[in-house]
């Protein structure tokens, strides 16, 4: 019974897992291929799809991953851990929503949304910011340094790599942002003209949904790994 009990926990984590995963590599396809249809453009950053008519995707999406990391309670703190898998599960979800309730930079002067009312049409984007950088900065947190430490060797490169491509993302989205922004002439039409921050951004997302993917399937190796030591004590106990 108790056996039964840890495999229905483990099965529990393996459909959190691959629901984050299954979110991450999703919304940046299903924001690609409906920009595509809908306006025969990809719009600049991923953000920026919340002015569209694909925001309640964007945003549903992100709540939803938020939901996710929130419940996500993995390991309990270690020696030597600054924050355990429930409270960087937890501050990753809350940025998650910082992300798709404030808007950036809206398209006109109008207030739209109850979170703009709050703060400030002109403070929103500040809050989506800050909430993208923790949000991203805690999914590197978690390739880097949280799934590798109970992970088989090849899953380990594979979580780092995950890790490194999300910290270069954003490395790459602050360098791009700073282009369009601050720059002028071929540096800023090449980030406009070829959605730099959007891919950046998307690179970075499918990057985190791939890493939960994988943590999914270590899972249910545990789960085959277990029920063959339990089928092997029942042949013990029988023989």
């Amino acid at each position: 019974m108790v056996e039964e009990h840890r495999q229905d926990m483990v099965m529990s984590y393996h459909r959190v897992r691959t629901a984050l995963g299954i979110l991450g590599m999703a919304l940046p396809l299903v924001l690609i291929v409906g920009g595509l249809l809908d306006y025969r453009r990809i719009e600049p950053s991923i953000s920026d799809f919340y002015h569209t008519t694909y925001r309640d995707i964007f945003v549903g999406t992100l709540c939803a991953i938020g939901v996710f990391l929130i419940c996500y309670r993995g390991y309990g703190r270690r020696t030597g851990d600054v924050i355990d898998d429930d409270w960087l599960g937890t501050v990753a979800g809350v940025s998650a929503f910082g992300v798709a309730l404030f808007p950036n930079e809206s398209p006109t002067d109008e207030i739209a949304t109850m979170t703009q009312n709050i703060v400030g049409i002109g403070a929103s984007p500040l809050f989506h910011y800050a909430s993208a950088l923790v949000f991203f900065a805690c999914l590197a947190v978690f390739c880097l340094v949280k799934f590798p430490r109970t992970a088989k060797p090849y899953r380990r490169r594979i979580y780092r790599g995950c890790g490194w491509i999300i910290v270069l993302s954003l490395v790459g989205i602050a360098a791009a942002s700073a282009f369009k922004i601050l720059g002028s002439g071929v540096w800023r039409d090449a980030v406009v003209n070829y959605q730099l921050v959007f891919w950046f951004e998307a690179v970075g997302i499918w990057a985190f949904g791939l890493s939960w993917l994988v943590k999914g399937k270590a899972d249910i190796a545990l789960i085959k790994m277990a029920r063959r030591s339990t089928v092997h004590e029942d042949e013990g106990a029988m023989g």
